[in-house]
């Protein structure tokens, strides 16, 4: 069964502003919310500890993590303009679910995927 998966329009807004903000450069940020029987929401992201981001990368220690059982994975920006997770998202994703965005920052820019690099369907709630 797959859960519904919402993201908060603030949220959402929060993540692309984020992104150009950082642009050339990636940037990257933890994603917070609710993860509930046949629903996740993300209601909220915060920048991680020692964060670093450049042209090609972005990322942080993960025993940095906090102990936050909100914590739902992280969203990170591709400058490139590519949307599809590479080997080493991959292996850095952590939490139930990964956010690529992809230049130019906009809403259809957004992709959300599982673990396994599979592509979630979600919805945006204002």
């Amino acid at each position: 069964m797959h859960k519904k998966l919402i993201f908060k329009r603030e949220v959402v807004n929060s993540i692309l502003t984020f992104c150009k903000m950082h642009h050339p450069n990636e940037a990257i940020l933890i994603l917070r919310g609710n993860n509930k029987k046949d629903t996740i929401i993300v209601d909220n992201v915060m920048i991680p500890p020692m964060a670093e981001g450049g042209p090609y990368y972005a990322g942080f220690p993960l025993d940095m993590l906090p102990g936050d059982m909100s914590i739902l994975g992280t969203a990170h920006s591709h400058p490139s303009g590519s949307a599809e997770p590479s080997l080493t998202d991959m292996n850095h994703f952590s939490g139930i679910i990964g956010i690529i965005v992809r230049y130019p920052y906009e809403d259809n820019d957004l992709f959300t995927y599982n673990l396994d690099g599979e592509k979630l369907e979600f919805l945006i709630q204002d």
